[in-house]
């Protein structure tokens, strides 16, 4: 098998026809082997309904149906594992990652690279707000942590067998950045720059607040600088208590009364936000490592669907 691709499906209905055929189309002018392995993501739409017909016309392709929903990363990670080709893709299925985009993606596979990453340089729909929120994303994900991103870049990517086999012994977390792992890995990398389309149908199951819980993900599985933030806060406001204490006795020493009530409020107000805000970092890196304790599956499948013939 040359080449796998793997579509994660949540509530698809209304583009997943389209996509396959799209896609379908573009893998057939090739002159490669090939299997479409969709991960149906708890679905509460036709969405399984449209893959299992999918699945029926068509041998290249296979269902992985989870029992529920485990999230965008959880069903990438199970494409991969069930992925036999010796180049594996990885990418959504609302057309937004478009196949066209395949052939150059093999072709950079070709020439000896284990990992394509595809860079947006532009999405139709993008508005000012999130256009922003984007950079402002990476900036301070390469400004926290030792992996470094290309400025969005996404979860449409290529990689060689070798990295999916690393990804399918490895690399196990409960909690995960994938498009982060895949940059640590190592290996010879590309990047390949591409527009994104608007949505065929549907619309974004990416929310202000799941955006906001992905940033947090992506900062604590990939880096240890934000625990260092209470250190460094800690160290200036000792400083600060210092320059205060030293003002303080120039002024008892001049006999000048000193008002302290305004400044002892707004200084215990920010330390006990600013010991807050510590509290909940550490927190949140007790709850991943709570969830890796735990030790409960990544994925569960409740059945592969797939053409017999």
């Amino acid at each position: 098998m040359d080449v796998s691709v793997i579509c994660s499906v949540y509530n698809e209905e209304e583009s997943v026809r389209a996509f396959y055929e799209e896609l379908h189309s573009v893998l057939e002018s090739l002159s490669v082997t090939f299997e479409i392995i969709f991960v149906n993501d708890g679905s509460r739409d036709q969405s399984l309904a449209i893959l299992r017909g999918i699945a029926r016309e068509d041998a290249h392709v296979r269902v992985v149906n989870f029992a529920r929903n485990f999230g965008h990363e959880a069903a990438m990670i199970a494409g991969i594992d069930y992925s036999r080709g010796n180049a594996v893709i990885c990418m959504d299925s609302d057309l937004q990652h478009p196949p066209k985009m395949i052939p150059q993606m093999l072709q950079c596979w070709q020439d000896g690279f284990d990992v394509v990453n595809m860079v947006r340089t532009k999405r139709t729909d993008d508005s000012k707000i999130h256009q922003f929120n984007s950079r402002l994303f990476y900036k301070c994900m390469n400004r926290l942590s030792s992996v470094k991103l290309a400025e969005n870049a996404s979860d449409f990517f290529l990689i060689s067998k070798p990295v999916a086999e690393i990804l399918k012994t490895d690399y196990r977390e409960r909690t995960r950045f994938l498009r982060g792992i895949v940059q640590m890995v190592g290996f010879k990398k590309n990047t390949i720059e591409y527009v994104a389309a608007d949505r065929v149908g549907g619309k974004s199951k990416y929310s202000f607040f799941k955006l906001l819980k992905l940033s947090f993900t992506a900062v604590a599985t990939t880096s240890k600088t934000p625990l260092l933030v209470g250190i460094y806060i800690g160290l200036f406001f000792v400083l600060l208590s210092l320059v205060l204490l030293i003002y303080s006795l120039i002024m008892w020493i001049l006999k000048t009364p000193v008002s302290g009530y305004t400044t002892l409020i707004v200084f215990m107000s920010a330390f006990a936000g600013i010991q807050l805000f510590v509290s909940g970092l550490i927190g949140l890196y007790i709850g991943y490592i709570f969830d890796e304790v735990k030790s409960r599956p990544i994925y569960i499948v409740e059945n592969v669907i797939e053409n017999e013939e």
